[in-house]
């Protein structure tokens, strides 16, 4: 039945049936994260990363209804001028397939889509969370509810610093999520390296993260682990630079009305705006660290199976 709505890119699928080390990436960097021509440029180095350290990418988007797991180059393009690419979490596939309409992969959509073809690693920029004033409008990224019910492991730059992120390691805590620092003990916070926040645990080695992953899914734990792993130390933004940014954008966007999947969007380009441009690279440095670790993860989990 999947076979109607799914298609595997025939490199990533001999990687699957062979064993071999695959990493699952979002399109939604592509489509709505960066301007053309960085967005594609990105995203393929991205996948040279992933390649140099020992594995194989798989890029996930919807196109023309189809759920794609591994576009080749020609695709990547087309998603990253195309206009009218529907934002697409775990909601909107649905709609997304049924219409034939292009999407591009969230967090959530992109973990559910890997577990379907048999990744097991997905490397991201950040993850989404609990928005700052939930309490009150209960914003709450899909992201977290994927990663409580579905066995992938993403490794990323922490929550995305626009997120009220004690309250994000809140829910993931009530959901059994593990939450684990790569080589520090404070979740880090994208941009930058600090959050003020601690981890569930600090590992240091990707064959140790992979034996926890392995033991997590054998013992029946179902559900995703977020693996925090910081941005370079030459590349992360001024603490304090990018907070004052940050409650600039959060502001503007309580007073337009910004709510919803349109939010992240709207204070990722503010944010890029206040720093005069600064924050989209740090942004693509961030990626590029994190594709590598998810590859070496992917090695070492592919040795344990």
């Amino acid at each position: 039945m999947l076979k109607k709505y799914i298609d595997i890119n025939p490199e990533v699928k001999k990687a699957l049936e062979d064993g071999k080390p695959v990493v699952a990436l979002e399109s939604t960097i592509i489509s709505h994260g960066m301007p053309y021509p960085r967005n594609v440029e990105t995203a393929l180095n991205v996948e040279k990363i992933i390649r140099e350290n020992g594995a194989i990418p798989a890029t996930i988007a919807i196109l023309n209804g189809k759920l794609k797991v591994g576009l080749n180059e020609e695709e990547v393009e087309y998603l990253g001028k195309a206009e009218n690419v529907v934002k697409t979490s775990r909601r909107d596939i649905p709609f997304i397939v049924a219409k034939k309409f292009d999407g591009a992969t969230t967090v959530a959509s992109t973990m559910l889509i890997a577990n379907l073809a048999g990744i097991k690693v997905f490397a991201t920029g950040g993850i989404g969370g609990v928005h700052r004033g939930a309490q009150e409008t209960f914003d709450i990224s899909a992201d977290l509810q994927e990663l409580a019910n579905t066995d992938v492991a993403v490794v990323c730059a922490g929550a995305k610093s626009i997120l009220d992120i004690g309250l994000t390691l809140e829910y993931l805590e009530t959901q059994g999520v593990p939450v684990i620092g790569f080589g520090t003990d404070e979740l880090p916070a994208f941009y930058t390296r600090k959050s003020g926040f601690n981890v569930d645990y600090k590992v240091d080695t990707e064959k140790e993260l992979a034996v926890a992953l392995k033991a997590k899914w054998d013992l029946g734990l179902k559900g995703g682990m977020v693996i925090a792993n910081p941005i370079p130390e030459k590349y992360q933004m001024d603490y304090d630079v990018i907070t004052n940014a940050i409650s600039n954008a959060v502001k503007e966007a309580e007073e337009k009305g910004i709510k919803g999947k349109e939010s992240t969007p709207f204070l990722l380009a503010k944010v890029k705006e206040i720093t005069g441009g600064n924050s989209l690279e740090s942004n693509i440095q961030l990626v590029y660290n994190n594709a590598k670790v998810g590859a070496q993860l992917a090695v070492e989990f592919s040795k344990l199976k």
